[in-house]
C-alpha cells in the first residue's frame, strides 16, 4: 500500500514547551533562597522541593508550573514570587520525537518548534548503509487519526534534495526501513 507523501510545506504548529520527565527545573522564589533550588522531574512526572512535595510537574508549561508552586508555598511564605526556568530538556513522551529503524542511532528526540526531518536526521546521525531511505515514513495523529507519510530521506541526504525536507510535529515516529537488495 502506497502512502501519501509528507507535504514539503507544511508549516511547524505553534507550540509552547511542556515540561517532561527527565528535565530538570530551575526554581527561583523571589528573596527566598532557601526554597529555591533546581530540581529534577521525576519518572512519574512530579517534583518535590522544600516545603512542597509530590508536586505535578508534566504536561505544564513552566509559567503554569510557577503558579502552582506560587499557590503551594502561599501556606508558609506570604505573596511568594516563582519563576521556573527548564533545562536539560526531554518533554514529555508524547510529544517525543521516535527515530526507529535503519538511523545510525536510533533515539527519542524532545520535539523542538521548527525542527525538520533534517534535524531529525542529523541529531541521530543520518541512516545506515542498509537503508531504504525513500521508502521511509513518518507515522504521525492528527485529530486522533493515525497517518503514515511517506518520506524521501535518500532523495534528501544523498541528493541533496532540499524539496524533501518537511517539517516534524510533536509525537511524530520516523520509520526507516531496511532494505532489501
Amino acid at each position: 500500500m502506497r502512502h501519501p507523501l509528507a507535504p514539503s510545506d507544511d508549516s511547524a504548529p505553534m507550540h509552547d514547551y511542556l515540561i517532561g520527565p527527565g528535565d530538570s527545573v530551575n526554581i527561583i522564589v523571589w528573596r527566598n533562597p532557601e526554597v529555591s533550588l533546581t530540581v529534577a522531574v521525576r519518572p512519574d512526572g512530579k517534583i518535590t522541593t522544600p516545603l512542597v512535595e509530590d508536586l505535578p510537574a508534566s504536561g505544564k508549561t513552566s509559567t503554569q508550573l510557577a503558579r502552582d508552586i506560587e499557590q503551594a508555598l502561599s501556606k508558609f511564605i506570604q505573596q511568594p514570587v516563582v519563576t521556573v526556568i527548564v533545562t536539560n530538556f526531554s518533554g514529555p513522551y508524547g510529544e517525543q520525537i521516535r527515530v526507529i529503524g535503519e538511523a545510525a542511532k536510533p533515539q527519542a528526540l524532545p520535539y523542538r518548534l521548527g525542527m525538520s526531518l533534517m534535524d531529525v536526521l542529523i541529531a541521530v546521525g543520518g541512516i545506515t548503509d542498509f537503508a531504504a531511505g525513500n521508502k521511509a515514513s513518518i507515522i504521525r495523529v492528527r485529530e486522533g487519526n493515525q497517518q503514515q507519510l511517506r518520506v524521501r530521506l535518500d532523495d534528501l541526504l544523498k541528493e541533496g534534495d532540499i524539496s524533501a525536507n518537511v517539517m516534524m510535529r510533536p509525537g511524530d515516529v520516523l520509520l526507516i526501513p531496511e532494505s532489501f537488495f
